[in-house]
Parts: structure tokens; sequence; C-alpha cells
């Protein structure tokens, strides 16, 4: 194995730890799609991630400014050369995408791309996502050279993608957990204890002892019950906050809205921890929660929300 290429595998799994860092899939894919562009020296580049019906579930770019993804009417949907690619699982080289009859479904406002390298990542029969790279910088047409570069950099890429799933489902593990040690410590301590206060109350209403001191050591009981509640949710809050990133805590607010279909909510945020107190952070995040709620409930329209 000669330098030049000892050199370019350091520095691919170099680039691949890098994007193992994050702790997203969808930090890791855009984070892997830079690299591609980079290390082949191409003007564009994207990781297209498949769902379950022939289409695209993630489409991370780089090389596009943000203008020009508003731009667009929408993302790529896994048609023409991408579908291509997606559905036999090849390698593609085409050095004029416009002139090849199977190039459909350009959005509108694209950005003008000519030549298309097209490389899927894969393990065995799992197919993780698909890299699409977009005119050198050179202005050279792609060559084998390019095309076994990306290949080994898809190898690699495979495997962090398949981490990063591992590392989300993890985590999904450990909420339903979390979940169900809050239902018992509830179960175990609070819901008695207001169970206990309701058999109060209803022996004084039986027996008709209801006189203002009793009552006044049942709402005693209650305010204890109540303040007890309170701390439980503020220190939950707390660690949790202490636990996620800005960007989870803005995802977790996307997927509990359940976002209609015809809108598109856009995160732009940093995949590192909160810089403010847990109470700041837990404000900020009812913010745009509310926010996002007005702009589902008054949306008449397709439209997108960038938070």
């Amino acid at each position: 194995m000669n330098d030049v290429v000892l050199d370019r595998l350091k520095e691919i799994v170099s680039a691949v730890m890098y994007a193992a860092e994050a702790t997203e899939v969808e930090m890791v894919l855009e984070r892997i799609a830079g690299i591609a562009r980079e290390l082949a020296g191409t003007r564009y580049a994207a990781l297209g991630v498949p769902d379950d019906g022939g289409g695209l579930r993630f489409f991370k770019t780089s090389g596009m400014t943000q203008e020009e993804i508003d731009r667009l009417d929408h993302l790529p949907r896994g048609h023409g050369l991408l579908g291509v690619i997606l559905r036999e699982r090849n390698p593609l080289i085409v050095d004029h995408m416009r002139d090849d009859p199977r190039s459909v479904g350009f959005p509108t406002h694209h950005p003008y791309m000519d030549s298309l390298l097209g490389v899927p990542i894969q393990l065995g029969q799992r197919l993780f996502g698909i890299l699409y790279l977009c005119d050198k910088e050179d202005g050279t047409p792609f060559n084998e050279q390019d095309q076994l570069l990306i290949e080994t950099l898809a190898g690699y890429a495979a495997l962090t993608i398949a981490g990063a799933e591992l590392g989300q489902q993890q985590s999904r593990l450990k909420l339903l957990e979390e979940r169900e040690r809050i239902s018992m410590e509830l179960h175990d301590g609070v819901i008695q204890s207001l169970y206990a206060i309701g058999m109060h109350v209803e022996l004084l209403r039986m027996d008709g002892s209801a006189t203002p001191l009793a009552l006044s050591n049942v709402i005693a009981n209650l305010n204890e019950v109540i303040e007890d509640i309170r701390k439980y949710i503020l220190d939950l809050r707390t660690r949790n906050s202490q636990r996620v990133t800005v960007r989870q805590c803005l995802e977790d607010v996307r997927a509990r809205l359940r976002m209609p279909s015809h809108m598109e909510v856009v995160i732009d945020a940093p995949d590192e921890r909160p810089p403010f107190q847990p109470s700041v952070f837990e404000s900020l995040c009812l913010i745009v929660n509310e926010a996002l709620s007005n702009a589902v409930r008054h949306s008449q329209e397709i439209g997108r929300a960038h938070v």
C-alpha cells in the first residue's frame, strides 16, 4: 500500500470518527455528506436515507446555502437518477445528468448540477443510505478513483450510521425504563397519598364531622401532596435538561406536536448542551412549543416553520 493511499485511508477514518461523535442520526448524516464533498472535491454532496415507501426519509445536503434550500419547493424524493441507485444499489457515474433519459424530478429553483456520482451505503442487504456527489471543483468528470474513494467512505459510513441508530434505540429504551420508574414512584407515593386523602374526605362526609378544623387539615395534606408533585416535576425537568442538547429539546417539541403533512419544520440549533440555567432552558422550550402550536392551529396553506 503506497503512502498516498494510506494517507487517504487515514483521512477517511479520521473524518468518519468526527461524524460518529454526533449524538443524533441526522447530525451524523449531515457530517458524512460534508466529508464526502471535501474528500472528492465536489461542489455539492448529499446523503439520502430511504423510507419504507420507495422514497427518502432524510436528505441531508452539503454545499448548498440555507437560502438555496429554503427556495426549493420540495427536497429531492428519490426519483429519477437518485431512484436508480436506490433500487439497483450499485454505484452510478453520469457525466451529464440532463442528457440522461432517467433524470427527472428536479425541484423548482434547484441549483444547476451537471455530473453525478452516486454510491450506496450498505452492510450486507441492509441499505442505510446513498451518497450523491455532483460537479467536481476542478471541472473534470468523475472517474473510477473517485468511485473507489467514496465507496471506501460508504463502508465506514454504514458502520457509523448503524452505531448512531443503535444509540438512539438505546436512548428510547432508557426513556421507556424512565417512564416505568416514574409511574411506579407516582403510584407508590403521590397517588397513594391522594387516595388516602380522598378516603378521609369521604369519612368526614359520611359521619357529618366535616368541621372547619377537619377540612383545614385535609387542605393542608393536599397542599403537601401538591408541593411534592411540584418538586418532583421540577427535579425531573432539571435532570432532563441537563442530559439533552438544544437540538434534542427542539426535536422532542416537534415530535410531540405531530406536525401536519403540509407543514415542514426546519430545526437549526446546535447539538450541544444548553448554555443556560435549567429553568431558563425549560422556558425557552415552552416558548418554542407555544409558537409551533400557534403555527399549526393557524396554518391554512403549505408552509415552512424555521426554529
